[in-house]
């Protein structure tokens, strides 16, 4: 890499924080604060983890529906297949986006709830406060865990699911759905796999979620 790549790659990162510290900035100044933030986009990321999970799920069922195929337009079975497999492709990069929105203000956060902990003058206050803050990080540290699981499962899916869309392209005839069937077993086994793991990093959102909803 060059210097004046690093230089620009530097520069893109101090122009993000500086983005990101000025809409953290003004949202305080309409009375939305970084743990509402937090929230919000934890609420997002699950509701994108219950999309995909269903995403993948109709996929599989498109695929169970052309190896069983018995005849027809094949061509419009691919259209199908791929369809699927490009909906499944947005669907992860949707949840991948989620899981980096929580991550930033994540960040930004806890460097605050750590800051304001030194202006506290009653020590029993500030010690409550040092716990609560480490109780809250280890759940968080819980949940994106399990986002993270749940979404490098969908790799191996994704890579499945193209790789039956563009076999498919090539051989239009019924040798080729012969050799699909092949590897729907491993492609299901893969997809229940993810939608477990998803479901728990969906049950993991909730309990953060319940853990910041103001009581």
């Amino acid at each position: 890499m060059t210097p004046s790549a690093v230089y620009l790659g530097f520069l893109a990162i101090f122009l993000l924080a500086g983005c990101q510290s000025a809409y953290y900035s003004a949202m305080e100044k309409v009375g939305v604060h970084k743990r509402d933030i937090m929230l919000d986009r934890v609420e997002n990321a699950q509701t994108a983890q219950q999309d995909a999970q269903e995403q993948f799920k109709s996929a599989l069922e498109q695929l169970s529906e052309l190896i069983n195929y018995d005849g027809g337009d094949l061509a419009s079975q691919y259209e199908l297949v791929n369809d699927q497999y490009e909906a499944s492709k947005a669907s992860a990069a949707e949840v991948e986006s989620r899981i980096a929105a929580i991550e930033g203000v994540a960040d930004a956060l806890f460097d605050e709830w750590n800051e304001e902990i030194q202006q506290y003058s009653s020590q029993t206050l500030k010690r409550q406060s040092q716990q609560k803050l480490r109780e809250t990080q280890g759940n968080y540290q819980s949940l994106i865990k399990a986002m993270h699981r749940a979404k490098d499962k969908m790799t191996p899916v994704l890579s499945a699911l193209k790789d039956n869309s563009l076999y498919l392209k090539h051989n239009l005839n019924a040798q080729a759905i012969g050799a699909l069937q092949g590897e729907y077993k491993t492609i299901k086994r893969d997809v229940e796999s993810l939608v477990a793991e998803m479901s728990k990093a969906i049950a993991q959102s909730q309990q953060f979620i319940d853990l910041l909803q103001p009581e």
